[in-house]
């Protein structure tokens, strides 16, 4: 089954535009205030009626334990998916219930992958660890670990992805999708079209590796 991709921090119609002409999934739209990447619920939405069917547009939430008002800016927006980062979480099963969601996990020293089985969530969104930044960070980590996980969920892989090392990430990994902000960047929320192209030409061109047998 080939990789899914996922364009994180999109603020710009062209560059969610270019990110589904060239075969992303699903694209992410940051509502946590704090980030470089924050983007108005109103302004993503002019972005996301454009959008195709069976593009998954993904609001992204930071620290948010509160379920009503996650699913009203989700609402508003009209993302179908939401992502939630900690520290603090929604519940999953009241105003969010009708939502896929994403359980972003931070994957730090002493991770434990059957940890996953205790979490709710439809996937897990395997990110670095940043003791002062909560995603989006553009580090990396041991992507062993990762690939432990697929057995506890679906799993999708993020922290410092390049159209560099994308595919031996996808290689080594064996992700149901792969996440990427800063490395397709020219500067936060806006996108590189180059870096995008390659990004995408980096994954096909690993999974069509792992269909050969390579």
């Amino acid at each position: 089954m080939p990789t899914r991709v996922k364009i994180c921090g999109v603020t710009r119609w062209e560059d969610a535009r270019l990110a589904v002409d060239l075969g992303a999934a699903a694209l992410g739209f940051n509502f946590y205030p704090a980030s470089p990447r924050y983007l108005d619920p109103a302004a993503a939405r002019e972005i996301v009626v454009k959008l195709p069917p069976l593009i998954a547009p993904v609001g992204i939430f930071a620290n948010e334990s509160d379920d009503t008002r996650v699913a009203q800016i989700a609402r508003e927006s009209r993302v179908t998916v939401v992502q939630l980062h900690g520290p603090s979480f929604p519940p999953l099963d009241g105003s969010l219930a009708d939502f896929t969601k994403i359980r972003a996990v931070p994957v730090r020293e002493g991770f434990e992958p059957e940890s996953l089985l205790a979490l709710g969530g439809d996937a897990f969104l395997l990110d670095a660890f940043d003791a002062e930044r909560l995603g989006g960070t553009g580090k990396f980590f041991k992507w062993t670990l990762a690939r432990e996980a697929n057995r506890f969920g679906t799993i999708i892989l993020a922290g410092g992805l390049t159209p560099e090392n994308v595919g031996r990430a996808i290689r080594e990994v064996h992700p149901f999708a792969v996440d990427v902000a800063s490395g397709v960047e020219n500067e936060p929320g806006v996108k590189d079209p180059g870096k995008m192209r390659e990004f995408l030409k980096e994954v096909m061109r690993a999974d069509q590796g792992i269909s050969d047998g390579d």
